[in-house]
């Protein structure tokens, strides 16, 4: 908390009551965490120079040295022996000394020094450097940095302690560098130039500081920025100490001059892992009664044992759907688990389905994995690839990629390095992938499948049947995934005798006849196991295919069935036992894609009355919009839109506070988008479907999900237009306002919301046209329309009124607000955004009161009350943050920096504009980026970084140019230099 002094860290429980000290911050002492009192500045000063003697004994004349200097007062001596008396009686027996005419401080007991512990990680931390474990040593530096509290001795005076504070300090900014330098090492320079800034503002003459920015900057991309750090740098020697940079920094600037290849390396972040490296174990269990493939088991556990001396070592099993791929590829990578002790990992990439699995999904997976914190992954493929790479330097990894879609897709997923190795299974040949040992997988002869056969029915079944046998495995088509099924149902099934089982597969020509259609021939396969079901067991295998999405949650497949929870997860289980249905995790459920397809064609062939499919799909459409609106209701009470949407008949989840529902919503917005986006069954189900994406905007908002979320609106939209629906059609078009809105595009925002009006006033349905007109309104201020903004909000707010939608009437009162800061009514400005904050108080609507806030903030920067401007932003970003609005915490520490500015904090402004692009990377769209690069090109002017910022304006400008947006001209201005007069 803030104004409560940070006592340093304990140690152990029985250490509670022992003395603890500071010096890297005020002079304190501690027993347990009761703090003892330390006395007058002159009592702390002699503590101070005990404590950082270490034990040795400091003479009186040394203190009074280091109290007074060379003009003590009289009584001197006298004052000495008063405060250490006193500091004796204040700590416990024994710890300070006399002896030989001077005192010492010892016997504290390990660590009880905050100075002492800071140099034992340092020590560690040179110790892991040294011996290549970067995250291990940034870790011990930041551990050892943390123990600062201010300024070192505050308070203390004489000329001991300020020589002390000068060296503590100086070795403080040497961790920081050496830490920054591994940030840059390990590829943190996006995260690392927002710091860097700071610290080159408060010590501009630190030349390491400024390499340190200018390799950040130029490895982020922004090489005019870095060459721009150069030259302010030159000329700021220059003028201050007339000397050139060192030849390091000219070095930096030739290279970033010719690009050398070097300095892109490496490209993106790495995680800090906790305390030590994350090994992943992340294989599927191997089949106990795994059969036969002798020969491909030899060759790939040859290949894989390969992998210590080779730049990579490559297998790809390719065959047809149910051959046994995956099954053969996880023995094999069990077997080989000993000569990868640095962990596997493995993912099913979907390539059989319509939707594989894209490779940034399974990279930014792969790379929580190994350790690497969720802030530290980057957005593009590019860059996680090359952070993949990074982290894997150095191990022994296998990764299992199972069920490719081609080359392309599991290219970024390779190691790359040595001792690493890469399993890959896919119903395509691999023939353009580079280096690869390609492997063709056949069915199994039938002496392997009849042993498998045997293996998992029993011997004592099949020993009297074997013709009987041979023909079931034949019926199989020697298919492994279909022996399997059909021995497993024969298995749980004791009365049944062998010739029983080869008896239901009597019509074998119809399935030969199927095995020549392509890749539907793996459906001759699952008919066996389909046809062993109960029919309780069949219809949920039927139902729950026609769901679209990579997963299912138990309670979604409760309403697909329509059955209780429990119910529905026996069924769900057995179905598991008979492989054809997945467990993807603890509660969640999946299906092979070709197995989904096959229960799909079930559904139609089967399934009666037909109308059940639809009434299957439609109880999931209500499943999710009911959840989703109970989502919505939390996170905004008092918003009306939910008494708006389409009722539901399948009731919803109930959440007990809103993080439990917001985590709902981002762990189920996958598969929410892609029940929103299935083809309606019925007409009415289309309606439910664009409303549960309006109820769902959050996800849009925070920018996970976000082009999923356009695209789903887009297909809503067109459906809604393909069947004639003016106000399926006007709800439809909100949604993709508001997406194109979140991403920048306001031209195409403004043109859907002004159909949306009419198209709704058509179907007389008001709350669009309410929220329409909002979004008009805001467009407008982005567009320096101001006139047509606030008369698109005076409508809204009255339209609000109508309704009875008091948070509605509130989000137009603060956005009419920025249109009277921007026509320069400061004071009505202000008096709006308190408006909509107080209806939102009112009914706990803590999401939307952060935007309030956030206007708030602005009208109070502009009117020049800048300490409350800031503590209104600082409480609209914890909000921002807790709720994972990445769009709108990126714009608020846009606004803090614009704050920092009015209050001449540049450096800060520097460092929260720099951490506004952090956090808009992807999101936003590029007129956001120019807001922030224009404000932190004023910032980085203020504290003499003058080239650099106007790279920043000169992008900024390029953004506005290309836009046609109108604070061209501004920018333009700032790029203009001033003639003289």
């Amino acid at each position: 908390m803030e104004g409560v002094p940070r006592v340093p860290e304990q140690r152990c429980p029985e250490q509670s009551a022992t003395l603890r000290f500071s010096v890297l911050g005020p002079v304190r002492a501690w027993r347990g965490e009761q703090p003892l009192p330390t006395g007058s500045p002159q009592q702390r000063a002699l503590l101070a120079a005990l404590l950082l003697r270490e034990g040795r004994t400091a003479t009186a004349a040394e203190l009074i040295d280091a109290l007074w200097g060379e003009e003590p007062p009289s009584q001197a001596l006298a004052a000495v022996r008063t405060y250490a008396s006193r500091l004796r009686k204040a700590l416990d027996p024994g710890v300070l000394v006399s002896e030989s005419g001077g005192y010492a401080v010892r016997g504290a007991g390990e660590g009880a020094l905050d100075l002492a512990e800071a140099q034992e990680l340092a020590v560690r931390a040179d110790k892991a450097r040294s011996a290549g474990d970067l995250c291990q040593a940034r870790e011990l530096l930041r551990r050892a940095l943390a123990l600062w509290d201010g300024e070192p001795l505050a308070g203390v005076p004489g000329p001991y302690a300020e020589a002390q504070r000068v060296r503590l300090e100086e070795w403080r900014l040497q961790l920081l560098e050496s830490c920054l330098d591994m940030d840059l090492e390990q590829g943190c320079h996006a995260e690392a130039v927002s710091e860097l800034t700071a610290l080159t503002a408060a010590h501009p003459l630190r030349e390491r500081l400024r390499e340190l920015l200018m390799l950040a900057l130029y490895r982020s991309g922004r090489q005019a920025e870095a060459l721009a750090v150069y030259a302010d740098t030159r000329r700021l020697l220059a003028d201050e100490l007339g000397v050139d940079p060192r030849p390091e920094l000219r070095e930096l600037q030739q290279r970033i001059l010719q690009a050398d290849p070097a300095l892109a390396e490496p490209s993106s972040p790495v995680a800090e892992p906790a305390v030590v490296a994350v090994r992943p174990a992340q294989l599927p269990a191997t089949v106990p009664d795994f059969t036969g493939r002798s020969s491909f088991v030899a060759e790939l556990s040859e290949v894989l044992a390969s992998a210590d001396g080779r730049v990579m070592a490559v297998s790809a099993v390719a065959g047809i759907g149910g051959v046994g791929k995956t099954t053969l590829a996880v023995h094999v990578a069990h077997q080989a688990r000993a000569a990868f002790p640095d962990g596997q990992l493995y993912v099913d990439l979907q390539g059989a389905g319509a939707r594989a699995a894209e490779p940034e999904t399974v990279l930014g997976s792969f790379l929580r994995a190994l350790g690497t914190a969720d802030s530290a992954i980057p957005d593009s493929l590019e860059e996680r690839a090359a952070l993949y790479r990074s982290v894997l330097d150095g191990r022994r990894v296998l990764v299992l990629l199972d069920n490719a879609r081609d080359a392309a897709q599991i290219r970024p997923l390779l190691p790359g390095t040595e001792g690493c190795a890469a399993l890959i299974t896919s119903r395509v040949r691999m023939v353009d992938l580079a280096g690869a040992h390609l492997v063709d997988l056949d069915v199994m002869s039938p002496d392997e499948a009849l042993s498998l056969f045997t293996r998992i029915v029993g011997e004592e079944r099949v020993a009297g049947e074997r013709e009987a046998a041979l023909d079931v495995v034949a019926a199989c088509g020697f298919l492994p995934l279909a022996i399997r099924i059909a021995a497993s149902r024969l298995a749980a099934r004791r009365t049944w005798t062998v010739s029983v089982l080869a008896a239901k597969l009597g019509d074998e020509r119809r399935r030969l006849d199927e095995l020549q259609a392509g890749d539907l021939a793996v459906k001759a396969t699952f008919e066996l196991g389909y046809g062993q079901l109960e029919p309780a067991q069949a219809r949920a295998f039927r139902l729950l295919g026609l769901a679209d999405g990579p997963d299912m949650s138990l309670d979604a497949a409760a309403a697909v069935l329509d059955l209780p929870a429990d119910d529905t997860e026996d069924l769900l289980e057995s179905l598991v036992d008979t492989s054809l249905l997945e467990s993807a995790a603890p509660g969640r459920y999946r299906f092979h894609d070709l197995v989904r397809l096959y229960a799909r064609a079930c559904a139609e062939r089967d399934e009666h009355p037909p109308g059940e499919r639809a009434a299957a799909m439609s109880r999931l459409l209500d499943f999710y919009l009911a959840t989703a609106a109970g989502v919505y209701a939390i996170e905004r009470p008092g918003d009306r839109l939910v008494d708006h949407l389409q009722p539901t008949e399948y009731p919803g989840l109930r959440f007990p506070d809103r993080h439990s529902a917001r985590d709902w919503l981002y762990r189920e917005a996958n598969c929410l988008l892609a029940t929103a986006r299935r083809p309606a069954d019925l007409p009415s189900m289309l309606r439910r479907s664009i409303d549960l994406l309006w109820a769902a905007l959050d996800i849009s908002e925070s920018g996970a999900n976000s082009r999923e979320y356009e695209a789903t609106a887009k297909a809503l939209l067109d459906e809604a237009r393909r069947l004639g629906s003016a106000q399926a059609e006007a709800r439809a078009l909100m949604t993709l306002a508001h997406a194109h809105v979140d991403g920048g595009r306001f031209e195409m925002a403004d043109q859907e919301a002004e159909q949306v009006i009419r198209l709704a006033r058509q179907a007389d349905d008001l709350l669009p046209v309410c929220w329409a007109r909002n979004a008009r309104g805001i467009i407008a201020l982005y567009q320096s329309r101001n006139a047509d903004g606030e008369e698109h909000l005076s409508e809204a707010i009255q339209l609000f009124r109508m309704l009875g939608d008091r948070p509605g009437e509130a989000s137009a009162l603060c956005n009419l607000s920025r249109i009277h800061l921007a026509t320069g009514r400061t004071g009505s400005a202000v008096a709006l955004a308190q408006q909509g904050i107080d209806v939102y108080d009112a009914m706990g609507n803590s999401m939307r009161g952060a935007n309030g806030r956030y206007a708030l903030g602005m009208a109070l920067t502009q009117s020049g009350r800048v300490d409350s401007a800031a503590d209104r932003l600082l409480e609209a970003l914890d909000v921002f943050r807790d709720s994972r609005q990445r769009l709108w915490e990126g714009m608020t520490l846009f606004r803090l920096a614009e704050v920092d500015i009015a209050a001449q904090r540049p450096a800060q402004a520097a460092a929260n504009a720099e951490m506004a692009l952090t956090v808009l990377r992807g999101i936003g769209g590029e007129w956001r980026r120019g807001n922030v690069l224009t404000v932190l090109g004023h910032a980085l002017t203020r504290i003499g970084q003058t080239d650099r910022a106007r790279a920043c304006w000169r992008e900024a400008l390029r953004i506005y140019e290309e836009s046609g947006s109108p604070e061209a001209a501004a920018v333009r201005e700032l790029l203009t230099p001033v003639r003289a007069a």
